[in-house]
């Protein structure tokens, strides 16, 4: 039996009727940049995510672009992220003009470590993004502690944690300004590229509005030197939809996880995913970690099975990033993290048997040792 790593069969099929009458009334509405269902996603989304204010944009980096733009975070400010996140996060940095400052994760969540933030601020630091990575919420009481001790702002990268909770609140809605991504195979994904702000603030909301568009509020009228990234009509209208299925689906994801926990408990040297108190864990991936990594992903790709490495080169020591200076042995929790993390199937649809059948493969891998 196959199982590929993703597949999108489950949830289309839910959703297939609905997403086809809801093209054929984009597509008669002649209306297809920045209308109502724009607008009605926005608030759909606000009142789902327990916060004021969204802002469609085009994609996520520019979600998290943009909130750190409307913070007047740019040249010669520092933003605190993690040393394992995913480089969009430190591309959102760079856009801004500002220089990303690398703090290690913790080895247990793989979230950025509280414990580590206090000696990364240093005069120029002027926010911090917290990522909740692989789906799991951060240790946000503890970010905010240090924010409100040093004036920080907080931007949380919420790109791969949809309606993940930490002490009750969701996440997105932590933070002064926040971005998150629906691409496709996000948890909340849409079907291409979009992504959305989130704030409490109607300021900082209007700004983004403005910034996502040129910089105007009134067409040919640009009060600030803005760009074009604004949120699609048809994909609005779609996530609109998957917004009824978003609660059942993170259930079937958490279930998942359990089968998962159950069948792949004390075997080798695997290290399963743990979930920090007081948060929550929407699982967009399930990670474990193996000092075999390589040699049981091209094992479980004999077998049929897809898996994915999330991520292989940290990105202190990605080619984009070699102006910095990085040298390997940095940041070391990361680095061992990209040689051993490895992401197996996760995705509504799973079945309790094909989770089974992965344990089966991984238990035959190690007994060959």
């Amino acid at each position: 039996m196959k199982i590929p790593f993703l597949s999108f069969d489950a949830m289309n099929r839910e959703l297939r009727a609905d997403a086809l009458s809801q093209f054929e009334k984009f597509f008669d509405s002649h209306w297809y940049v920045l209308g109502k269902d724009v607008r009605s996603f926005e608030q759909n989304y606000a009142q789902a995510t327990q916060v004021n204010y969204v802002v469609g944009v085009a994609n996520g980096l520019d979600a998290l672009h943009i909130s750190l733009r409307v913070l007047d975070i740019g040249e010669g400010d520092e933003v605190i992220v993690p040393s394992n996140t995913y480089i969009a996060s430190v591309l959102a940095v760079s856009y801004a003009g500002a220089t990303p400052v690398f703090v290690e994760p913790r080895w247990e969540t793989y979230n950025l470590n509280p414990d580590l933030i206090e000696s990364a601020i240093t005069p120029k630091t002027k926010a911090i993004m917290p990522v909740h990575l692989y789906g799991q919420a951060c240790e946000m009481t503890a970010v905010q502690e240090i924010a409100q001790k040093y004036d920080l702002k907080i931007v949380e990268d919420n790109a791969q944690a949809h309606f993940a909770q930490y002490d009750g609140q969701l996440t997105g809605s932590f933070g002064d300004v926040n971005g998150t991504s629906f691409y496709p195979g996000k948890n909340f994904g849409a079907y291409g590229d979009a992504g959305a702000i989130t704030t409490n603030d109607e300021n900082l909301a209007l700004k983004a509005k403005t910034y996502r568009n040129y910089g105007s509020q009134a067409k040919y009228y640009n009060e600030v030197q803005g760009i074009n990234s604004r949120l699609d009509e048809l994909q609005a209208g779609l996530l609109n939809l998957k917004l009824s299925f978003i609660e059942k689906w993170t259930a079937e994801r958490q279930q998942i996880a359990k089968y998962y926990d159950n069948y792949l408990k004390n075997i080798g040297d695997l290290v399963l995913p743990i979930t920090a108190e007081k948060a929550t864990h929407s699982y967009h991936l399930y990670v474990i970690r193996t000092r075999f990594r390589d040699k049981l992903q091209a094992f479980l790709h004999e077998k049929g099975i897809g898996t994915l490495i999330h991520y292989p080169v940290p990105t202190h020591l990605q080619e984009a990033y070699q102006s910095s200076n990085f040298e390997e042995g940095d940041f070391p929790i990361a680095e061992e993290m990209a040689k051993t993390v490895l992401s197996l199937p996760m995705y509504p649809g799973l079945t309790e048997n094909q989770v089974k059948i992965v344990a089966k493969v991984i238990t035959q891998f190690y007994e060959r040792f």
